[in-house]
């Protein structure tokens, strides 16, 4: 993966400008979350299910709100992000709210450099995949740290939604469904404060879920499930529809807006 360390590089610098905008954002809602309200959506706390005393590893953590959340669920809890100012507030908050969760910096594929424990859950979520440009290599990891029994479990933007241009006002198709070639975007804001000034470079990648299915099994796991979901818990396009449960929708329902799959390890 050295080859991609350029990209990695400005990601990494993107990630540490944006912790700064994030933790004072109303999407982060870091007072409310101290006070204990959660962070988790319905998708994942079903998924999971009683996490009392199990072990969870969460990979790309960001600043560690969903980590420390399952840590309050009594889940003992690692965090893994390439940010050093995301774990840096990951650490302090961990502190803070006399929490036992543990954070460490490192790019995602090389986690198993850094942590050598296996885990009873391996855990992620929402906008993560698209910053790895293979995925064989990040899910050989999530088999790695898993304990025999144990199981791998993610929620994801749908590959479909990643085919669009959404800084715009009106979405525009515009991306491979698992194009190769690496996309770079350039703007200003970013998702959860649309109007700061902070300027975000990121470099991302686009997989299909046959290549998201076939790097699982590949590296050993058995999938338990597949589903898609045309509900989204964030408006990550203009002109959604909220539903009776807090949820967003596109108005015509034409595609699904995530995934999510659980998979054990034998």
């Amino acid at each position: 993966m050295k080859a991609y360390n350029r990209y990695f590089n400005v990601n990494r610098d993107t990630w540490n400008k944006k912790v700064a905008v994030h933790k004072e954002s109303e999407f982060y809602f870091v007072e409310d979350f101290k006070k204990g309200k959660t962070s988790l959506n319905i998708f994942e706390l079903e998924a999971l299910g009683d996490v009392r005393n199990k072990s969870l590893l969460h990979l790309q953590c960001h600043f560690g709100q969903d980590t420390l959340s399952w840590s309050r669920l009594g889940a003992r809890c690692t965090g893994v992000d390439i940010s050093d100012q995301g774990i840096a507030l990951a650490q302090q908050l961990n502190a803070e709210l006399k929490l036992d969760a543990r954070f460490i910096c490192c790019n995602v594929l090389d986690t198993s450099d850094f942590v050598d424990e296996k885990f009873d859950i391996v855990f992620t979520s929402y906008g993560v995949i698209g910053w790895l440009p293979d995925l064989q290599p990040w899910a050989n990891i999530i088999a790695e740290r898993l304990k025999p029994g144990g199981f791998f479990y993610i929620v994801e933007f749908h590959p479909i939604v990643w085919m669009f241009d959404y800084l715009e006002k009106k979405p525009v198709l515009k991306y491979g469904y698992q194009q190769k070639e690496v996309i770079y975007e350039e703007y200003t804001g970013t998702y959860a404060d649309t109007q700061s000034t902070m300027v975000s470079k990121e470099y991302g990648w686009n997989h299909g879920l046959g290549e998201v299915i076939t790097a699982i099994t590949s590296a050993g796991l058995h999938i338990e499930y597949l589903n898609e979901i045309d509900a989204s818990p964030y408006k990550v396009f203009p002109d959604m529809l909220e539903n009776d449960e807090g949820l967003f929708e596109i108005r015509d329902k034409l595609y699904p807006l995530l995934f999510e799959i659980k998979a054990t390890k034998i």
